[in-house]
């Protein structure tokens, strides 16, 4: 073989190892990817089937089960409500009424079953999409509401 051959065929045999260690390193992050949905995306068939993401909102009140290990409640964004299960001991700040992120799957039958259950770690703790999802709910329900008044202020008349 020539030197030129040599050469090329190093320059060749490190751009393949390159690609593969690229391939890699996208694959595995691809695998540890996880998105985060509010209970009114997951309503509207936003979030995926099958696969682990993040969701996030309050506890609804009322709706904490305790059977055993597992723990059944209702997570909402004021809007939606998705029921979640968990299997396991959930952490200190988690009470209803709070802010909760889980992080799982969503099963067939519409029930959120978390892998994992996070809550909030001091008095303004929520995370930005849980906040913003929360306030987007609230401004639907004013403008519903305003819209409601002035629809009977009309029929008043």
């Amino acid at each position: 073989m020539k030197p030129r051959q040599k050469r090329a065929a190093i320059i060749g045999g490190a751009l393949l190892a390159l690609g593969v260690a690229a391939g890699l390193v996208l694959n595995a992050f691809n695998s540890n990817l996880v998105f985060f949905y509010t209970p009114s995306q997951i309503a509207s068939k936003e979030a995926p089937q099958g696969r682990t993401f993040r969701i996030g909102g309050l506890v609804q009140a009322g709706t904490v089960v305790r059977e055993g290990v597992t723990v059944r409640f209702t997570v909402t964004d004021t809007a939606k409500t998705v029921p979640v299960r968990y299997e396991g001991v959930l952490p200190d700040l988690f009470k209803e009424g709070k802010g909760v992120v889980a992080q799982g799957q969503l099963g067939t039958d519409g029930v959120f079953t978390a892998r994992e259950v996070l809550a909030k770690h001091d008095e303004n703790y929520m995370p930005p999409e849980a906040a913003d999802a929360l306030q987007r709910a609230d401004k639907m329900r004013n403008r519903m509401a305003a819209t409601l008044a002035q629809g009977e202020a009309g029929a008043a008349k």
